[in-house]
């Protein structure tokens, strides 16, 4: 197989996600695939082997859950792809498909009870509310206010809602709060400042009020459960060296952990009573998500950098299996550098019968707190089929790395990204890994703004720059986007534009446009919420040196296959062309 139908296969491999079962009828369950080409909503009933597609949008759809006695499938329905809708419920076997009655907006996430009761967050211009809906009921305000808050979870029984909130100003350390049906709080759990508590999950027992949370109060990601009527805190110490997230299992005695470290994942099982902890044997690489089931076993996505994803049991079965798999890629290597800031975790993925120094890709993550890891990402296979080095850096920003290097962005944005970029450039260029005449920056939405704006102050250091959904202008992007994305600008630059002017200047891309020498290639679309288009095409305008740009009519990521492949061989087009390669 060629290098071009390889790297395209990998694409068109049918994909699915962890499938989401009913609490109280785990033999139906939902999951997303892209066996039709776009990303959409199936139902699969376990007991038969059934499967149905349930949505069949232009530009597909991001969000679906089943209600937990199995009678439902909602999911969210946007427009054109622009992330704004209302809700949508369906009977589980087919049927025709309701709007929910809740004004439309920004999903803010949803929590469904045994009993009907759905708890519905929204985002708009006017602020963050959460919206309780019963059937044959008016829907009813439970909560609202102008900072950034979310559904994080309804009880099984529908009498207790929780909600992930920012009244003091900071959604990136969230408080939680605890209410019923009728507004009355039942509970606050706050940190103080740089510390959040986030909600996961209420007990999947009926009657039981305990809710899971991830806190940071030793300065990483871990668990506590919580009764909100007594105020009975906890805390999961785990003497593990990475940050973790969990789950319950299904009686509610045990929570299964994940544990993340470096870029790799591991399963764990605790056992609340006697606080033991069991490794679960999975293979090496990255679980994206896991579940635990009635029956013990643990069902979970996993993948690799050189392995595509698979659905596995604990038992050691396939649980679902889509189609063809995707062609194989190359396995990752970690480097460690000392930067400004500490030492920095990058990765590397180098192409095969090609002698260094190679032409190198630097592509940066999104987030900014997310995290380069070892998971199957077909589009850095695709440059690595394509002849390039890969490198990917988990700067100061990131998440897995524990608070403080995640919070390390506060109030500098950008700029302390570069300078580790900057120290993990220079290591592999040393050492002959990189061809310094070749060096190419890229990256998509927070990896894009990083471009842009590397591209500006560091203008000798790269051959070219791609910037997929970038922010090029804060203050402009701030004006545009979704409310979400406004708190979460609030949160990292301290402030509004109106408050910090200086801060968002200093951090925007368009403020050094015409500083950049190098060739870029801009990806952006049209109806992007996050990364909206007027500040790109701001920054164009703005910019002196040779662009290429590239609109294309869907969101932040289209979740249509054959355009994320028509944009890669774009890029792959574009940096052929600008460095020279054949």
């Amino acid at each position: 197989m060629k290098a071009e139908e390889r790297w395209q296969a990998r694409f068109r491999a049918p994909r699915t996600t962890l499938p989401v079962w009913a609490r109280q009828a785990p033999h139906h369950a939902v999951y997303r695939s892209n066996t039709s080409g776009t990303w959409e909503i199936y139902a699969w009933d376990r007991a038969t082997g059934q499967t149905r597609q349930v949505t069949n949008r232009p530009n597909g759809t991001a969000h679906g859950d089943v209600d937990p006695t199995g009678q439902w499938i909602w999911w969210f329905a946007d427009t054109d792809g622009d992330e704004y809708g209302v809700w949508i419920r369906q009977p589980f076997g087919g049927g025709p498909a309701e709007p929910v009655n809740v004004s439309p907006g920004y999903p803010c996430g949803l929590g469904l009870a045994a009993n009907g009761t759905a708890a519905i967050g929204r985002a708009c211009r006017k602020g963050f509310q959460v919206v309780l809906v019963h059937e044959n009921e008016d829907p009813k305000l439970l909560y609202e206010h102008d900072e950034f808050a979310s559904v994080a979870g309804i009880s099984l029984d529908g009498s207790l809602i929780a909600i992930n909130h920012s009244e003091h100003g900071d959604s990136r350390h969230p408080a939680l709060r605890v209410l019923k049906s009728d507004g009355t709080v039942v509970g606050d759990l706050r940190d103080g400042s740089g510390k959040g508590v986030t909600g996961i999950r209420f007990a999947p027992v009926l009657g039981d009020r305990r809710l899971l949370v991830l806190h940071e109060r030793r300065g990483r990601h871990e668990p506590l459960v919580w009764d909100p009527v007594t105020g009975e805190q906890r805390e999961i110490y785990l003497r593990v060296p990475g940050e973790v997230t969990a789950d319950w299992y299904v009686d509610g005695r045990s929570l299964l952990i994940v544990h993340n470290h470096r870029g790799r994942t591991e399963l764990l099982k605790y056992d609340l009573a006697g606080g033991a902890m069991m490794p679960i044997d999975t293979p090496h690489g990255v679980i994206d998500a896991a579940v635990a089931r009635p029956d013990g076993t643990v069902e979970y996505s996993w993948s690799s950098a050189a392995q595509a994803p698979v659905i596995r049991s604990s038992n050691g079965h396939v649980v679902i299996n889509p189609g063809p798999t995707a062609p194989p890629s190359v396995p990752l290597e970690d480097i460690d550098v000392e930067g400004p800031g500490g030492r920095i975790h990058a990765l590397v993925s180098r192409p095969i019968g090609t002698p260094q120094p190679y032409p190198t890709v630097f592509l940066l993550h999104g987030g900014p707190s997310a995290q380069d890891d070892d998971s199957f990402q077909p589009h850095v296979a695709a440059w690595v089929d394509s002849g390039f080095a890969v490198i990917r850096i988990n700067y100061r920003g990131s998440a897995g790395y524990g608070s403080a290097w995640r919070d390390a962005l506060h109030g500098d944005i950008g700029h302390i990204e570069l300078a580790d970029v900057a120290a993990v450039r220079d290591w592999v260029v040393n050492r002959g890994i990189a061809d310094p005449e070749r060096l190419l920056l890229s990256g998509s939405s927070w990896g894009g703004f990083l471009t842009l704006l590397g591209l500006g102050t560091q203008p000798k250091a790269w051959t070219a720059g791609i910037a997929a959904v970038p922010i090029a202008d804060h203050t402009a992007a701030y004006e545009d986007e979704a409310e979400g994305l406004r708190a979460y600008h609030r949160a990292l630059i301290g402030g509004s534009p109106a408050e910090f002017p200086d801060r968002y200047t200093a951090s925007s891309p368009i403020t050094y446009a015409d500083m950049v020498e190098a060739p870029v290639l801009v990806l952006a679309g049209e109806n992007d919420p996050r990364c909206p288009i007027r500040q790109i095409e701001n920054y164009l305008d703005a910019l002196s040196s040779e662009y290429n740009v590239y609109r294309y009519d869907a969101t932040h990521a289209s979740r249509v296959v054959e355009e994320r492949i028509r944009q890669m061989r774009t890029q792959i087009d574009f940096a052929n062309r600008v460095l020279a390669r054949p």
